[in-house]
């Protein structure tokens, strides 16, 4: 039996300062063979040129007007010939075992189930990084994971996943008018599409945070319009595929609160659609995402003046 190719997926836009240890997590993977694609997205700094560098050591770069991640992600998939893809975004980096872990458990599996693995964030050093683990880091269906999504605000980051390209593909294209969440939405896709989720502890992934200017700092209206709409898609979807249940309203009614705290102030009315649309499922309690001083203000001035407070503060937390 021939050992399967694997594609690895690199969009990138203006990741100088992070793309040579993004590619040379890549380079590492003790699975053999693989392929790595990077998708230059109209960078205007040094990225291509570094990039470039690298294609003595098998490295394909392409370039692409400026369009947008999920574009560039799409074009990386046309051009990707393995029958498993990884997606690695030009800031993040994954263990040198990584792939192997998870192929070993895709391969012993039925097909169509897709790979999940630890993931942490980490600002300069992926050493000093610490593993917490989630709910849902265990072996589950694509249903049963978006339920604990949208119970507690628990996420996986593309790059922990691993997945056959024919669940991709009957899955669809990434949508290229969304920009915030748009990984959210193509992911949600892929799980309900997919037979099951192998959790693998020790496949390991380092999102990095605190990037400047990167997307899922954004507050601007045209990022919470997009926010906005994947998480109706996935809404939506997430009542269409699940019985019609106390669990299942009260998710989507959660989702729809976490949705309103995102929105607000930049998008008030979106907020207060979300909101309505929250008290149409039952209502919510779920927590604000965030931590104890902004509840203790938001029990005394309401979390909407905290809210506005808070954002007008410099922002210290990891994105």
């Amino acid at each position: 039996m021939s050992t399967p190719l694997v594609s690895i997926i690199v969009p990138c836009h203006n990741a100088a300062p992070w793309l040579a240890a993004t590619l040379e997590s890549a380079l590492a993977q003790d699975w053999s063979p693989v392929e790595i694609i990077v998708i230059d997205d109209g960078s205007t700094d040094r990225s291509s040129a570094l990039a470039a560098g690298y294609a003595g050591r098998g490295v394909r770069v392409v370039a692409q007007d400026n369009r947008g991640a999920s574009a560039a992600r799409n074009h990386g998939l046309r051009l990707a010939r393995g029958e498993f893809v990884q997606f690695l975004d030009a800031d993040d980096l994954i263990a040198p075992d990584k792939i192997r872990r998870q192929m070993a458990r895709l391969r012993a599996a039925p097909p169509g189930a897709v790979a999940a693995g630890a993931w942490t964030r980490f600002r300069e050093d992926p050493a000093a990084a610490r593993f917490v683990p989630e709910p849902n880091w265990r072996d589950l269906d694509g249903l049963e994971f978006l339920l604990l999504h949208y119970e507690a605000g628990w996420m996986m980051v593309p790059a922990a996943w691993l997945c056959p390209r024919a669940v991709l593909d009957a899955a669809g294209p990434w949508d290229e008018a969304l920009s915030l969440n748009d990984d959210g939405e193509y992911f949600a896709r892929v799980l309900l599409e997919a037979r099951g989720i192998l959790f693998c502890a020790d496949a390991r992934s380092y999102y990095r945070s605190g990037v400047p200017g990167s997307l899922s700092r954004r507050k601007d209206r045209a990022a919470l319009a997009s926010l906005w709409r994947s998480t109706e898609l996935n809404l939506e979807r997430l009542l269409r595929a699940a019985p019609d249940s106390a669990r299942t309203r009260a998710a989507a009614a959660n989702g729809w609160q976490r949705l309103a705290f995102e929105c607000y102030p930049g998008a008030a009315d979106l907020a207060a659609e979300a909101e309505r649309r929250s008290r149409a499922l039952g209502g919510s309690p779920f927590p604000w995402p965030a931590g104890p001083a902004f509840r203790r203000w938001a029990g005394l001035i309401g979390w909407r003046a905290a809210k506005r407070i808070r954002d007008a503060l410099p922002r210290r937390g990891d994105s």
